[in-house]
């Protein structure tokens, strides 16, 4: 027994040094091994994953309003854009909201951040009210274990409340009839629909999951049905 747990550490401390590497053209990008992911499952480390990549996607659009949008990061008194996004990154991963909007919780920070009245930076509260609310409907957490429990039907909710900030972010007017952030563009300059891909893929990912999540408690139940149909026989050594 000895000899074996030194071996899964051993195994875990060795492949900690590596990495995937994505290839010239972009590509999937893993992540390095951890002694944690011992912990988790194959359906822990996609949920994981799907988190992770959810988070970087808020970053590219907290950066994208920011340049849109440069009034919005003056508001905070930073110096400069870097270190207005620098800021919200770390704020992103922590799930933390602005501090003027202390007490209140994802669609709340949400709901405020689209309000005409709102006179803070209201690219930081829509950017971090969106990534409080994605970690609460996953249970406050962005890595996975074996141990934790993910409602499936909360994890459909977030998609479905993605759907409307991107909507609100499309169509919110001030009394002047002027969006209360420019995003997406359409016109003789030129069209960027980063925004609108950017959204895309949060959707996709969040339902994905839900689905998964769905799929993973039928599969518990058909696996047992299909031993007890086969009369499979279980282990004893």
């Amino acid at each position: 027994m000895r000899r074996l747990r030194g071996l899964a550490l051993a195994l875990a401390l060795g492949a900690s040094a590596c990495t995937s590497t994505p290839g010239p053209h972009g590509g999937p990008q893993g992540e390095s091994m951890s002694f944690d992911q011992l912990g988790q499952t194959d359906f822990n480390r996609t949920v994981t994953m799907a988190m992770r990549d959810n988070l970087d996607s808020l970053e590219r659009l907290l950066e994208k309003l920011y340049r849109r949008n440069p009034a919005e990061w003056r508001k905070g008194g930073f110096v400069d854009l870097q270190a207005a996004v620098e800021q919200g990154r770390t704020a992103i991963q922590a799930g933390a909201v602005p501090a003027d909007l202390q007490g209140l919780r994802d669609i709340e920070v949400l709901s405020v951040a689209m309000d005409p009245e709102y006179g803070g930076d209201r690219v930081a509260a829509y950017v971090l009210g969106l990534a409080d609310m994605l970690i609460a409907a996953h249970g406050g957490k962005v890595r996975f274990y074996a141990t934790d429990a993910l409602d499936g039907q909360r994890i459909f909710n977030a998609a479905r409340n993605v759907e409307i900030a991107a909507w609100m972010l499309a169509s919110r007017r001030d009394p002047r009839g002027r969006p209360l952030l420019l995003s997406n563009e359409i016109g003789e300059g030129g069209t960027n629909l980063s925004f609108e891909r950017e959204f895309g893929r949060l959707i996709g990912r969040l339902d994905l999951v839900a689905e998964l999540l769905d799929e993973n408690l039928r599969r518990v139940g058909i696996n047992y049905l299909q031993g007890l149909l086969f009369f499979n026989f279980l282990p004893v050594r």
